[in-house]
């Protein structure tokens, strides 16, 4: 072979290599954007469908209890039935579940559309990751999940800025109606670019998948239902205990216990739980202190995160040279503390001090600790893990996300409302941010780091 010919065949790899990039980051980017376009469209949504305030809460809830719970089904289908298939299937429920939703014209149909949405998202989030880790190796994978985890606050800011422009200018609906087109050129790329991979031989862990699925339900249900909750937690406890006893005798698990055999990737779990808590939080209620306290309007409230927004990306894009300077658990910790001391400076907001000196300043902070934190957070997790693994492995990043966040808000959430002024609430509930991402700190000091320099 010709080096001329050689060339060219590199210069096709890395061109088929990059349309798949772009297909698992654009689906990831899609999902991302759906969970936090909600926010600052909250207010127009009830306004339009005539919603109270526990009803409105259900919009988002539905969405995170059907998320939470495929997960790890969405996970562990993409290794046994084919990751290109499973992905394409989870694209047609997003894509349908995103029409549903900007078509709902009442409170029922909103909500179990974007229950059925958030099953799209449970199968897409943890195959896109899985086509990754089948896709890339070496420092080309490093850089991938580097632009991936990146996603993670990119997807989730940009959705509130998004949110904010079409509540003011033209309608919630748009926002989920962009979704179909969208869907649909990435099931068209993903004929033409994916490969077609037939998955591994094997059953599905039935019990496993429907001990999980409600199990995880029911542990969903538990943080963000109204009535109902200690017995859903019981039943939650109930559920994930058979779970795991399946799970650790079954010859084909839908989660392998031995993901959570190593260090680094238990810290990982256990600290990105804590983060995006502390996160989901803070990108809930800081568009509600804006516009109360500071007199924004939904749009001036999306347009308000820019600081955190662009400076996550500029960092984020660093991220793989970082990464070969500091290590992937050095650059987690350096993340998650500048990302505490932007919390923490951000609890001391007050009116007086005013958004540039209250919230945009600490939001930079904010923006440069994520854009470090969440690619390694997602390295992490899925480290040192075998092929037959992938799926189940990035359905359990996934699930830290997903269930950290949902756990998180409700925790902040709870503290906000037991203080009678707004700003006490605020303060204090973002202070319990920051103590989150301290814990957060302390799993990556005491567990990603070692682990990490124990596998190497």
């Amino acid at each position: 072979m010709s080096s001329t010919q050689g060339d060219i065949i590199n210069m096709q790899k890395q061109k088929h290599f990059d349309w798949i990039l772009l297909v698992i980051l654009l689906s990831y980017f899609m999902i991302l954007l759906d969970n936090s376009i909600i926010f600052t469209g909250t207010v127009k949504i009830a306004q339009d469908l005539h919603l109270d305030q526990n009803t409105l809460s259900w919009v988002s809830s539905a969405y995170s209890l059907t998320f939470g719970g495929f997960l790890l089904v969405g996970g562990r289908a993409g290794d046994l039935f084919g990751r290109r298939r499973v992905f394409q299937i989870g694209l047609i429920i997003f894509g349908l579940g995103s029409l549903l939703v900007g078509a709902a014209g009442s409170a029922t149909l909103i909500i179990a559309a974007r229950a059925f949405q958030g099953i799209g998202s449970a199968i897409l989030a943890p195959t896109t990751l899985a086509i990754l880790m089948d896709t890339y190796t070496g420092g080309k994978r490093v850089r991938a999940i580097g632009y991936y985890g990146a996603m993670g606050g990119i997807g989730a800011s940009v959705g509130l800025v998004i949110g904010g422009l079409l509540a003011s200018l033209l309608s919630w609906r748009i926002g989920f109606f962009i979704n179909v087109p969208i869907a649909v050129w990435m099931l068209y790329l993903s004929m033409r670019h994916l490969p077609n991979d037939t998955g591994r031989k094997g059953t599905l862990d039935w019990l496993g998948t429907l001990t999980s699925l409600f199990g995880m339900i029911t542990l969903v249900y538990s943080i963000v239902g109204t009535v109902g909750q200690l017995y859903a937690l019981i039943a939650a406890v109930i559920l994930l205990g058979i779970f795991i006893a399946q799970e650790a005798h079954t010859a084909q698990p839908i989660m392998p216990l031995r993901l959570f055999a190593d260090l680094e990737r238990t810290g990982a779990n256990i600290s990105h739980i804590l983060y995006m808590g502390a996160m989901l939080g803070f990108w809930f209620i800081t568009p509600q202190i804006m516009q109360s306290q500071l007199g924004f309007t939904p749009l001036m409230a999306g347009i308000a995160f820019f600081p955190l927004t662009v400076v996550n990306f500029v960092v984020a894009l660093q991220v793989a040279r970082l990464t070969k300077k500091l290590g992937n658990g050095g650059l987690l910790i350096i993340g998650i503390l500048l990302t505490f001391i932007g919390m923490f400076w951000m609890s001391r907001f007050t009116p007086a001090t005013g958004y540039w000196l209250g919230i945009a300043l600490p939001m930079v902070m904010l923006g440069v600790g994520q854009g470090l934190a969440l690619s390694p957070f997602t390295a992490a997790g899925v480290a040192h893990t075998l092929g037959e693994d992938a799926g189940a492995a990035s359905g359990v990043v996934n699930v830290m996300h997903q269930l950290g966040g949902s756990i998180g808000l409700s925790i902040l959430v709870a503290i906000q409302g037991m203080f009678r002024g707004v700003v006490p609430g605020f303060q204090h509930a973002i202070l319990t941010g920051a103590w989150l991402l301290f814990l957060a700190l302390l799993a990556a000091i005491f567990m990603v780091l070692p682990g990490e320099r124990r596998n190497h």
